[in-house]
């Protein structure tokens, strides 16, 4: 075996955080030489052992060989192809997430990959938890820059790196005035309201008068952004350029972190995920599911809306797999509202169980899911929320049996699919809150700069919590790493769709007031269409 392939299977293995024994060594060239992999083909080869050890619940940093073995033949026993493979169930691999019930998996510097909190998790929170919260999303930012191609030195040509500027921390700028720097850090205003980036090592004031115009995307304040300038003798660094970290695809972060299950629903595999994408292609073309945002039941069109979706649906014998209802569910505020207004919400969602009941084919085989809006009744008004309380949804859970009340934002898995739903009014919130953009944007421009904020800060509010109260213990139910396959930005804005680094973004715009429409989704496609009821 040649020095030159024990190199690339050392740099695989290290690329997850894994060391090689001599034993494990030996056994990886043994399996090269047993099947006649060609020295191009050695790395792919080996990355696959290497993804599936990575997922295998005991694994351990140094490689151990018995587990190393089990991988082995269980990649053996899928090469066989054994008995014809049974229809996919989409039942069977079909979870609800409720943020409260994610395992919170938080960033270790010390190990440099993440590690499961062992601490009980609380609504109260803590000081360390509110501190935790911003600097896991600091490290999982930094953590996938460091890897992007354009922040490693080692993919530069040599003659380019004396021109290469690296990532430095606030601490390195004292007594080097008048040096450029390049850092990453949190937008945010100080004690005299001065704007200024803060990392893990301190601050610095930013001066933004020599900047022409930000990069693409929202910024607001409490956003991470990459910030070049100068730093002056006042302490303050001149800005020249600021933009938004680069964004990470799915596929990259879980060949890295594939084995770690971060919605607690089993973990899976890229070669899974891709047997499974192929498959259900091919058995499950016509599965969709309907997302409604605003479906104020209080409104007087709402349910006769519903009821010639539903009608549409049994006459064209196209019955979605599920159908999302996302709040709000009232057209108006209740919290202070008196009994009455409580009574007539109850009420409202008994007319919306009786509607449902009556079409039992709908009722029998499509999986409904409710999401609060910032107008309903739940258990706290920070984010995540908690779902709408039971007491008015009692009529519902009695009636249909594939129903679920989930929390705001939540999550759906399908086979190796991960939808994010939530509803927010994401756009107003952030453009109220932005401290650069790029003049006169609007229309299209504005919703791909929403979108790719959104999904390059990998977390779906991108505000300090003074702006948007989040639960500190549970601010890993905000977070968009891995990038999901979906996410449904319910929102009052104007609806629209795009897909970014490969993730594809909607939002399905109010039920009542854009004419009864939502939007369809297909996992088959990963796409989603418009919808309308006519």
């Amino acid at each position: 075996m040649t020095d030159g392939r024990q190199l690339t299977i050392i740099k695989v293995f290290r690329k997850y955080s894994h060391s090689l024994g001599p034993d494990a060594l030996q056994f990886l060239e043994e399996i090269l030489e047993r099947h006649d992999i060609a020295d191009n083909d050695v790395e792919f080869s080996i990355e696959t052992i290497a993804r599936e050890y990575n997922k295998q619940d005991d694994a351990s940093m140094k490689v151990s060989l018995d587990i190393l073995r089990r991988v082995y033949d269980a990649l053996q026993d899928q090469g066989n192809p054994g008995e014809a493979e049974e229809l996919l169930d989409p039942d069977s691999h079909l979870y609800f997430v409720d943020a409260f019930e994610m395992p919170s998996w938080h960033w270790s510097q010390e190990r440099g990959t993440f590690e499961k909190s062992s601490s009980p998790l609380t609504v109260a929170g803590s000081a360390d938890s509110r501190i935790a919260a911003v600097r896991n999303r600091l490290h999982i930012i930094k953590q996938s820059i460091l890897r992007n191609e354009h922040f490693s030195p080692s993919t530069l040509p040599s003659r380019d790196r004396e021109h290469l500027v690296t990532l430095k921390s606030t601490k390195q700028l004292l007594g080097r005035a008048g040096e450029r720097f390049l850092l990453l850090g949190m937008l945010a205003h100080n004690k005299e309201g001065k704007l200024c980036v803060e990392d893990s090592d301190g601050s610095v004031e930013l001066d933004l008068s020599k900047m022409d115009e930000p990069g693409e995307g929202l910024y607001t304040e409490g956003c991470f952004a990459l910030v070049e300038g100068e730093y002056n003798e006042d302490g303050i660094l001149e800005v020249v350029a600021m933009g938004q970290p680069p964004c990470e695809d799915r596929e990259t972060a879980r060949s890295i972190y594939g084995h770690i299950d971060f919605l607690g629903q089993g973990s899976t595999s890229l070669l899974e995920d891709s047997q499974f994408a192929r498959r259900i292609r091919e058995e499950l073309p016509d599965l969709y599911f309907f997302f409604l945002s605003d479906v104020w039941l209080d409104h007087p069109q709402t349910l006769i809306g519903l009821q010639k979706m539903f009608d549409n649906c049994i006459e064209n014998s196209f019955i979605p797999k599920v159908i999302v209802m996302c709040g709000n569910f009232t057209s108006k505020s209740i919290m202070q509202g008196g009994g009455r207004d409580i009574q007539r919400y109850h009420e409202n969602f008994d007319s919306l169980a009786d509607l449902i009941a009556s079409y039992p084919q709908i009722t029998r085989e499509t999986h409904f899911v409710f999401i609060p809006g910032p107008l309903d009744i739940t258990g706290n008004s920070t984010l995540p929320r908690r779902p709408i309380l039971s007491t008015f949804t009692s009529n519902l859970r009695s009636k249909i049996p594939k129903v679920h009340f989930t929390s705001n934002p939540c999550r759906l898995k399908f086979f190796g699919q991960e939808v994010v739903i939530f509803r927010e009014d994401t756009m107003a919130r952030m453009l109220r809150n932005t401290i650069g953009i790029k003049p006169n944007v609007t229309g299209e421009d504005l919703r791909r700069y929403l979108v790719q904020s959104i999904l390059d800060q990998s977390h779906l509010t991108p505000l300090t919590t003074h702006i948007q109260p989040v639960l500190p213990d549970f601010d890993h139910a905000l977070r968009l790493y891995p990038l999901p396959t979906a996410v449904i930005l319910a929102d009052k804005y104007e609806k629209y769709k795009l897909t970014y680094s490969g993730c594809h973004v909607f939002n399905p715009g109010g039920f009542v007031s854009n004419s009864f429409s939502f939007s369809t989704y297909c996992p088959a496609e990963r796409s989603s269409e418009e919808g309308y009821v006519i």
